[in-house]
């Protein structure tokens, strides 16, 4: 998949116009990968939180949306376009400024329900970006204890 995984976790602020300054791991991953100050941000394919990746990744994507399609061409077609519609139209093009902030869009914002803080976790290819009580009630036993901790941490400062 890449060299360059996104590999981490951590909590960040979010302020009200959305803007999300990246961890060390995400922008240190993104310049290792291509050093563009484009990424992509969307509804993440089956979970209630938020993707990001860089263009080698959309590439990847695309392709797996492709070889699975052909996997399941005898399969129902309104589930295959409603995950493409997922994976592809609810994406947005972001810029990454010079400090590492990126500005979330109100759509992406309110999908996820993301407002004051954000947990993001490294998933590879892409990060994940939570908001952090809908991560510690999905029901996944070690992402609500990581949500846990950066919660506790958050309230003990």
């Amino acid at each position: 998949m890449t060299d360059h995984p996104f590999i981490g976790n951590a909590y960040c602020a979010v302020d009200g116009a959305g803007r999300l300054t990246l961890p060390p791991f995400v922008r240190s991953a993104l310049s290792r990968r291509s050093g563009a100050r484009l990424i992509f941000v969307g509804c993440h394919d089956s979970d209630p939180c938020l993707i990001g990746y860089d263009r080698s990744f959309a590439r990847t994507l695309a392709f797996d949306c492709r070889r699975q399609r052909l996997r399941s061409e005898l399969g129902a077609e309104g589930r295959w376009n409603t995950r493409l519609r997922r994976a592809f139209g609810f994406v947005e093009l972001v810029e990454l400024d010079m400090r590492g902030k990126v500005t979330l869009p109100p759509m992406m914002l309110r999908r996820a329900r993301i407002d004051g803080g954000a947990l993001v976790i490294g998933t590879g290819g892409a990060f994940e970006i939570w908001n952090p009580q809908r991560a510690l009630d999905a029901g996944d036993p070690d992402l609500s204890e990581l949500a846990a901790f950066h919660l506790d941490i958050r309230n003990a400062a």
